[in-house]
């Protein structure tokens, strides 16, 4: 006789219900995760290519790279990344595939839970409490002796002994035979279903998240004010219902370093031109308004600064002076000079500034680098009427803020906190049963006795071990 075809339906529905459906969906997750990881979220593709030709020459380019070798590596990248980009690698947690994962791995949860469920319920409601003698040879804990004395006697010396040393048995009677039955922790059978709804409730947090949340980045100049964010998922510059100023920064190095050991940013949030909130930021501890975030992220010296060089004549005395970035300073010839950029690592020999000479008739001479650790470089290499040496430089930042919106967040702690407890319970916690029957014979009555647990078996059986050695000591 032919297997009777399933609906289409039920196929669906076990498909849906299948254990290789949630380890492959588990499996999915888990590598593009690892995609997500190794990629840079957000990245734009002239940050993708300069990031590829720095790993690739971290000592700068090789003399022999011609303009053809470099424009076929460039479009080498280039095309990378528009297959990435096609992917949706760079927004990897926005893309439809992503989340058609996430769904597909819900609703495969949710059905599983579902096809479960009434088995479970039917257990704890509806346990076995008129067990025959067949029942308890299922049992893999379980025992009988025979006891002198009515069904009455019996009954009152066992339940007593299961009250005191397990718990309050449920009395039931079939003809001249009585049942009792007693649990313990029957809940323990839902901390897994309390665990997979922690787990939907992450999801959904994290849905939340994509959704309305968003990660930019702004850059704040001291003394200055923002009121829009730009988006690292490419959204564009996004507006904030506030302004944020930054009324100080400060940089604090390594002593005999200039590597960064601290730096900090005094931030204002005004709102309706009202001043709202007040605090100094570090890496670690941001500041947080209305739902956004502010994190200490890095920072960038910006023009503005003031320099303090020392210049020495070729025919006479060294002198100091103070020079604004951009603004010319007179010379005793009559020329004068300008200072450009500056860099905390001016071609790899530490801080430094990059700038140019005017003659006196105001030909503008090619620019060139001073550095503040190499004094006398500057004699040395150009051979001009003039020598500058970097003394000190005040500069002006610009801290630098990641900005982050997660309206999520209080759902996935909701459901990390239910995961804890859900998880406790159902690996700490065991639905233990323990089922007595009395039955008539001849005058003395059988005790019919065993009982099971959903989990821990061995350590149950410990306890039944010493159950048994107790309740014959007892009823003798």
């Amino acid at each position: 006789m032919e297997k009777q075809k399933k609906r289409f339906e039920d196929r669906i529905w076990d498909f849906f219900v299948s254990l290789k459906l949630g380890i492959t969906t588990l499996i999915l997750l888990s590598i593009t995760s690892i995609v997500g990881t190794l990629l840079k979220q957000g990245q734009s593709k002239g940050e993708y290519v300069q990031e590829n030709f720095a790993r690739m020459f971290p000592d700068g380019f090789p003399p022999k790279m011609t303009q053809l070798d470099y424009d076929k590596l460039r479009e080498g990248f280039e095309s990378t990344y528009r297959f990435f980009d096609s992917m949706y690698f760079f927004d990897m947690y926005h893309s439809w595939w992503f989340l058609g994962l996430l769904g597909l791995f819900a609703m495969n949860l949710i059905c599983c839970s579902i096809n479960r469920l009434p088995r479970v319920l039917k257990i704890v409601r509806e346990p076995e409490l008129k067990p025959e003698e067949k029942f308890y040879k299922t049992l893999a804990n379980r025992d009988e002796l025979i006891v002198t004395g009515s069904i009455a006697e019996v009954e009152t010396k066992v339940a007593g002994f299961v009250a005191s040393e397990f718990a309050k048995p449920q009395r039931t009677e079939e003809g001249d035979k009585v049942h009792l039955f007693a649990q313990k922790a029957p809940y323990a059978r839902f901390g897994v279903y309390a665990t997979h709804l922690s787990i939907l409730i992450i999801l959904a947090g994290a849905m939340i998240g994509i959704k309305f949340g968003y990660k930019g980045f702004v850059w704040i100049a001291e003394g200055s004010s923002i009121s829009q964010v730009s988006s690292r998922e490419g959204r564009g510059m996004i507006p904030l219902e506030f302004t944020v100023q930054c009324d100080k920064f400060e940089l604090e190095y390594y002593e005999g370093s200039r590597m960064p050991k601290e730096y900090r940013s005094d931030l204002v949030v005004f709102e309706n031109g009202k001043e709202i909130l007040k605090k100094r930021i570090v890496v670690n501890d941001p500041l947080t308004y209305k739902g956004i975030t502010f994190y200490q992220s890095s920072y960038r010296p910006i023009g503005g600064g003031v320099h303090r060089l020392l210049v020495t004549p070729r025919d006479g005395a060294a002198f100091e002076v103070e020079a604004k970035e951009g603004a010319p300073v007179s010379l005793p010839n009559g020329g004068s000079f300008a200072v450009g950029a500056y860099n905390d690592n001016l071609r790899n020999f530490g801080p430094g500034i990059t700038m140019h000479v005017n003659s006196p008739d105001g030909k503008r001479g090619n620019p060139f680098p001073v550095y503040k650790y190499h004094p006398g470089a500057d004699a040395q290499i150009r051979k001009g009427a003039f020598a500058f040496d970097l003394i000190d430089s005040d500069l002006e930042y610009a801290t630098g803020l990641q900005v982050a919106k997660d309206p999520g967040v209080e759902v996935v702690w909701v459901g990390c906190t239910l995961m804890i407890i859900g998880t406790m319970v159902a690996f700490f916690l065991s639905h233990r049963r323990i089922w007595v029957t009395l039955v008539p014979d001849g005058g003395k009555v059988k005790v019919l006795y065993g009982g099971n647990a959903h989990r821990n078996q061995p350590g149950f059986a410990l306890y039944f071990d010493e159950f048994k050695s107790k309740i014959k000591k007892y009823l003798s």
